[in-house]
């Protein structure tokens, strides 16, 4: 991988857009970013090498390869492959700087804890559009044995006699949560006997992981109950494939339905879509299908408003939220889109207003009324999606536009720009001086 980490405060790259050119033609689909990094993870656990394939070549796959090169352990990843060597002793510490810049901090934690019996993290980083803690991740720490003590500086749990059997509850008010359901499926993979998991979340990073997590020698069933994981002190390693990436996806969608194109998928299929997203999408009027070589197509004759309401899978994931309100700007009516996995989601509602956009948010609720002319501006925003979100609206937008916060989608996306000028869009990426 040619990718270096670089700190987003420091980012000088700035992209140019030049709007109102119909985005058309096939690209192919990356590995999941977000199954991707709960899986460097789990690849701590094994005792023998572990080998992922398709894994995205993006700016947090080199972050995370560092950041188990700290614990001791052999990571490279390079042409979209990620091989970890485990280490005979494992460091039991998550670097604080490169902690900082992943948000599966207290995941990865989770599998050094599981291997040493202590652990000393800070507290995650990535994308921080609204408050997001961690206290289900500690409390599946501590249900496992470990003492778990906090600081301003970050965390430290240790195990002295050994993780154990546990149940842990990984609910919230907003639903279970996806990160400390994986953390605590990481800790019973390691732990002897079997352990439980209640109101568990069921999104496809967690059942990758727990497919992950069998096939290399644990034992996880779900049922009424919740997750039942019987862990063993001996993972083997051996080649896992991370799944296509459902969130670039419904992005490449967006993109090319908010320019009146249509776009071809390789490497993922419907099936792969949750039913919420692929609900969504016909309803406003795009049709969305497989063809008969397997790739995904898309394609609309007019877009219509919608209401839509995020939620667990297989609703329509988070992630997609700020996507779809760029697009619905050029759809016919008033959309309603109402955030339910957090507080509220909305860092990217002061870019696209700037850019023409007639939105309004309250709290968890936003409102989008279309079709509007957008026009280019200079925006800018300091998370994955909501740059993402701009960046939709300046390609369907009169003018070149100017957009900050690069780095981010360099986070998440990793031939973003590449397939966007294979199906005709008109960017140029430069750098300004600090």
């Amino acid at each position: 991988m040619t990718l270096t980490p670089v700190c987003a405060a420091h980012d000088t790259a700035v992209l140019r857009v030049t709007g109102g050119h119909r985005l058309t033609g096939r690209i192919p689909v990356q590995g999941s970013k977000n199954i991707a990094l709960h899986l460097y993870a789990a690849a701590l656990l094994a005792d023998t090498p572990v080998r992922l394939t398709a894994a995205p070549d993006i700016i947090d796959t080199q972050v995370c390869a560092q950041i188990l090169s700290r614990t001791g352990a052999a990571a490279t990843a390079d042409n979209g492959r990620f091989t970890v060597t485990p280490a005979t002793t494992v460091r039991p510490v998550i670097d604080a700087d490169l902690g900082h810049r992943v948000r599966t901090t207290a995941v990865l934690a989770a599998a050094v804890l599981a291997r040493a019996g202590q652990v000393v993290f800070p507290y995650p980083g990535g994308d921080a559009f609204c408050p997001r803690l961690i206290d289900r991740h500690l409390a599946a720490m501590q249900a496992a044995g470990a003492r778990v003590t906090a600081d301003t500086t970050g965390i430290h749990a240790r195990a002295p006699h050994g993780l154990r059997p546990f149940t842990v509850d990984v609910a919230t008010p907003y639903g279970p949560s996806l990160g400390a359901t994986v953390t605590a499926l990481l800790l019973a993979a390691r732990t002897p006997g079997t352990s439980r998991i209640t109101h568990p979340s069921v999104e496809p990073e967690v059942t990758e992981t727990a497919r992950f997590l069998t096939e290399r020698g644990a034992t996880v069933h779900a049922d009424q109950d919740g997750l039942h994981v019987t862990g063993s002190d001996w993972i083997v390693g051996g080649t896992f494939a991370v799944a296509g990436d459902r969130i670039e996806a419904a992005t490449m969608i967006t993109m090319a339905a908010a320019t009146g194109g249509s776009i071809t998928l390789d490497g993922i299929s419907t099936a792969d879509l949750p039913r919420g997203l692929t609900d969504v999408f016909a309803a406003a009027g795009l049709k969305v299908a497989d063809g008969a070589d397997g790739a995904l197509r898309a394609h609309h004759h007019g877009l219509r408003a919608v209401q839509i309401a995020t939620g667990p899978h297989p609703g329509v994931p988070t992630d997609t939220a700020p996507q779809l309100a760029a697009l619905l700007t050029q759809a016919r009516g008033t959309s309603l889109i109402t955030e339910r996995v957090y507080p509220r989601r909305d860092t990217h509602c002061a870019g696209l207003r700037a850019l023409g956009a007639d939105l309004t948010s309250r709290g968890p609720a936003l409102r989008v009324r279309g079709p509007v002319r957008l026009r280019a501006a200079q925006v800018a925003a300091g998370d994955i999606r909501a740059v993402t979100a701009l960046l939709i609206a300046a390609l369907a937008a009169d003018g070149t536009s100017t957009i900050r916060g690069t780095f981010h989608l360099r986070r998440g996306y990793g031939h973003l720009l590449a397939n966007l000028a294979t199906l005709g869009a008109d960017t140029t990426l430069t750098t300004e001086a600090p």
